[in-house]
């Protein structure tokens, strides 16, 4: 049997240790002291309600959607509608996983209409942009 002292958050214990077959395990563990009552402390006023993100407009038919490629918010949008664009030309930029990813014109076009705006959550496969 051996004996430790073993310290834990500034308080010291007394440990028993029993060598068996080679395995050590604690024989007779001592209880950890009981901590004084705290009093609870004064309810706070809840801070208010972060706005909801803006919704998202219902996409035109007949143009070609651009859609989200993976969840995540929409942290700029770099077009305006009626705006021309070529295949490749960021049209917003979407932070997904702690990355910003630039979301680009599959064709060249333009802008029918910008379903999203800055700040807005998205789901994968949403609709950002309909190109016409």
């Amino acid at each position: 049997m051996r004996t430790f002292n073993i310290t834990v958050n500034g308080q010291t214990y007394v440990v028993d240790v029993e060598e068996v077959g080679g395995a050590v395990r604690a024989v007779a563990p001592v209880a950890a002291p009981v901590a004084a009552p705290v009093a609870a402390p004064a309810p706070v006023a809840a801070a208010p309600a972060a706005p909801a993100a803006p919704k998202a407009a219902a996409p035109v038919a007949g143009g070609e959607p651009v859609k989200a490629p993976m969840p995540g918010t929409i942290l700029d949008v770099k077009v305006a509608a009626g705006q021309a664009v070529k295949a490749g030309d960021v049209l917003c930029v979407l932070e997904a996983m702690k990355m910003e990813n630039e979301i680009p014109a599959p064709k060249d076009g333009t802008v029918a209409q910008i379903v999203v705006s800055k700040g807005a959550s998205v789901n994968a496969g949403d609709v950002l942009v309909t190109l016409a």
